[in-house]
């Protein structure tokens, strides 16, 4: 009996001492990690496209070539016609950041803004005295931002690098989880594997077109009012804006951070209206529009979802961001599978568990 409990008990500690190893290989390695689970974004995003057109041309590589194609000259005649403009209004932008910063700094943007909009002296000198209190922690921060943007910056890369390896993953995906299953002997850790591979990509696929929808529709509203109402710079920040709803939770408060910022800064007299439109579009966003593209198939928790955002900013800056909701609803695909392949084990066969809903999951 005793020689059981040490041989079942060195089983679970190898096994647990394999698992950390791994969690720490793939730590060392997240940021060549990130390009490939980008890559696998984007072979979602576009696999249905990918499969109804196989069906015409006679072949998925045809199919995936024609796709391309298409993509490259819809982003070659998007830039053509809104790329110069978007660079002439970020270059103008940046250039005049550091002048607003030293005058952030110095206080002299209180009495330019109090007599703009009719504060009383006192109300302008104390507004005066604390930015000058605290530029400091104001240029400290605006550090902080402009490192963070060239980190960002810095991975152009992925722009060429993803659709790269999405080709692949688009063409030999289903290969590569039955070249991994191969390596499962035991039956019931095999149908474990692959009820957990059919989950996550149903969850994946919903996840990766939910937030395309969301962020195309973030897209239109922020250039049609920013443009409607003429906010400053509006073409960037309403840009910039539908890009950053790709980041849960961080990225549309930092948008709308940064939109009336701008609109402050730059003595935009309609700065309240703007506020309250932020405030109310993303009432309707998370509350309205959201939960009716997302649906409940992410069985996230908003408290888990919180946590799994800041943990993976913490762990991966930005990129761990925008991949903590994935992740979090991946572990939890995980563990519901397991608890099931651990009852089937004690009691026999039971009700097959699907995440999210009865569909089938995208084709690869």
């Amino acid at each position: 009996m005793l020689a059981f409990i040490d041989s079942r008990t060195s089983r679970v500690v190898f096994t647990l001492l394999l698992f950390a190893l791994g969690l720490g290989l793939l730590y060392v390695a997240r940021r060549t990690l990130m390009a490939f689970l980008f890559a696998i974004f984007f072979a979602y995003l576009i696999d249905p496209l990918v499969t109804h057109l196989r069906r015409l041309v006679k072949g998925r590589g045809r199919a995936i070539a024609i796709i391309y194609v298409l993509l490259l000259a819809l982003l070659v005649i998007g830039l053509f016609f809104v790329g110069p403009k978007i660079t002439r209004e970020g270059a103008r932008l940046s250039a005049s950041l550091p002048e607003l910063l030293s005058r952030v700094s110095s206080g002299e943007i209180a009495r330019q803004i109090g007599q703009e909009r009719g504060w009383s002296a006192h109300s302008q000198e104390m507004l005066r005295s604390f930015l000058v209190n605290h530029s400091d922690e104001i240029r400290s921060l605006a550090q902080r931002v402009g490192i963070r943007i060239a980190e960002v910056a810095q991975k152009v890369w992925l722009l060429v690098l993803v659709p790269i390896l999405a080709a692949f993953f688009l063409k030999d995906g289903r290969a590569f989880t039955g070249v991994f299953l191969t390596f499962i002997r035991s039956k019931p850790q095999r149908e474990f594997m692959e009820g957990v591979f059919a989950d996550m990509n149903n969850m994946l696929a919903h996840f990766i077109r939910a937030q395309i929808i969301l962020a195309a529709l973030s897209l239109v509203v922020y250039l049609s009012f920013l443009g409607l109402f003429r906010v400053p710079y509006a073409l960037v920040l309403g840009t910039a804006g539908g890009v950053m709803e790709f980041i849960p939770v961080v990225g549309p408060l930092v948008a709308a951070l940064m939109m009336v910022g701008v609109a402050v800064l730059m003595s935009y007299e309609h700065w309240l209206i703007l506020v309250l439109f932020l405030g109310a579009w993303r009432l309707l966003q998370d509350y309205v529009i959201a939960p009716r593209v997302m649906g409940e198939k992410m069985e996230l928790h908003p408290l888990a979802a919180i946590f799994g955002v800041l943990a993976g900013g913490e762990i991966a800056g930005v990129l761990g961001v925008y991949l903590s909701i994935p992740v979090m609803a991946s572990l939890r695909i995980v563990w519901r599978r397991w608890q099931l392949y651990s009852e089937k084990k004690r009691f026999g066969p039971l009700n097959e568990y699907v995440f999210g809903a009865t569909q089938l999951p995208p084709r690869f």
